[in-house]
């Protein structure tokens, strides 16, 4: 019942949001709409855990993430419509700016959830102390970064940037204080660091399915932090825009890993998934690089037209595409699929293990076993037809 009605809350804040955003017309404050993706995701992941895995206290964190990311956003849609559309005359104006530092304990909480993946419990007791500092940062970091935003009320000059982000003139309390709350920022990224750290140990020290579960949170948690990283760099650049866009979509990617993780759905597709993603990466790049290069030397070094230029870089891309995807799937595979990579050699060594066993049970367990890491189906069933 709880978690319904943080899931409702979450919706009445987006919701709000699109209402701000449709009356405002200015889609830039939430990246044209795409910030509310991967808070949207955060909230669907949640939820479902805390229905299916009811003791796991990663849901609740989620839950609590994309309830706090929502109301930044509706802050800043808020802040925008009254400071750049009315002249800061609505009510709650200013209200909307101190809105605005509760993405901080959004992330807390995400990180939280990265550190007690996957079945939520600190591994020891030094564990539970550290995670306690690190509430405690974020919940410093929160109430004066909360309580800067309210000192700087006292001036009368207060203005937004585009984002909804507070860029008036403040007073030196606002700023002793801000800077006060800044302070721990450090201390805070340490214990990111400190989280994947730990997940990496235990990726390291993990087998089956523990360790595919891992693969999932570190996979997905890279798309996030490159996603954040290209956003922070290109979110304050116009003709960035479609980039941001576009990477404010990769944040997604956290919260579905974990959710895959945690209820253990369909955990190894990973490794197909990331040489996959990897390998198209480089084929898309080694053929725009052939494609510019071959308009270059066409046009600017041998005397044709352009046109012909691109004709002939367009069919020399199709014609490499079969063979360069076949090559760099096979690279790719060899490093990062290794199961599939080497499929017909576990095909062979149980074919040679067939030949010494007697136990019924043991052959079927065996040949589960191989056809499953070799062929890595999404389901698997064996039926043997009982002799007359």
């Amino acid at each position: 019942m709880k978690s319904r009605l943080l899931l409702a809350a979450v919706v009445v804040l987006v919701t709000t949001h699109i209402v701000l955003t449709a009356i405002s017309g200015d889609l830039r404050q939430s990246f044209d709409g795409m910030l509310l993706v991967p808070i949207a995701s955060f909230a669907a992941v949640g939820f479902v855990i805390t229905r299916r895995a009811a003791g796991n206290p990663i849901g609740w964190l989620l839950l609590g993430a994309s309830f706090m990311f929502a109301l930044g956003v509706v802050a800043g849609a808020w802040a925008v419509l009254d400071f750049h559309h009315h002249g800061g005359r609505l009510p709650l104006g200013h209200l909307a700016i101190d809105g605005q530092p509760s993405w901080v304990l959004g992330m807390t909480f995400v990180g939280l959830a990265v550190a007690l993946f996957p079945d939520g419990t600190a591994a020891s007791r030094r564990w539970r102390i550290a995670l306690c500092i690190y509430v405690a940062c974020g919940l410093w970091f929160y109430g004066l970064f909360t309580a800067a935003s309210i000192l700087v009320h006292i001036t009368r000059d207060a203005q937004v940037d585009s984002l909804g982000n507070y860029t008036g003139s403040g007073t030196r309390a606002a700023d002793v204080v801000s800077n006060a709350g800044w302070f721990v920022s450090p201390v805070i990224l340490g214990f990111w660091v400190a989280f994947v750290v730990h997940q990496v140990r235990a990726w390291r020290a993990a087998s089956g399915e523990r360790r595919e579960q891992l693969k999932w949170l570190m996979s997905c948690a890279g798309v996030t932090v490159a996603s954040i990283v290209v956003v922070v760099f290109t979110n304050k650049y116009d003709s960035l825009r479609l980039l941001t866009d576009l990477s404010a979509i990769g944040i997604a990617a956290l919260p579905l890993g974990i959710g895959i993780g945690i209820l253990k759905y369909r955990l190894y597709e990973i490794d197909r998934l990331v040489s996959r993603t990897i390998s198209y990466v480089l084929l898309t790049g080694l053929l725009a690089a052939v494609f510019a290069g071959i308009v270059v030397l066409t046009t600017d070094v041998l005397p044709f037209s352009s046109p012909v230029g691109v004709a002939a870089s367009t069919l020399a891309a199709a014609a490499l595409f079969n063979p360069l995807r076949r090559r760099l799937q096979h690279v790719v595979d060899h490093r990062f699929n290794r199961a599939r990579y080497d499929a017909e050699a576990m095909l062979d060594a149980f074919a040679r293990q067939l030949r010494q066993a007697v136990e019924p049970d043991a052959v079927e367990a065996s040949l589960l076993e191989a056809l499953g890491t070799a062929v890595q189906p999404a389901h698997l069933t064996l039926w043997i037809r009982e002799s007359a």
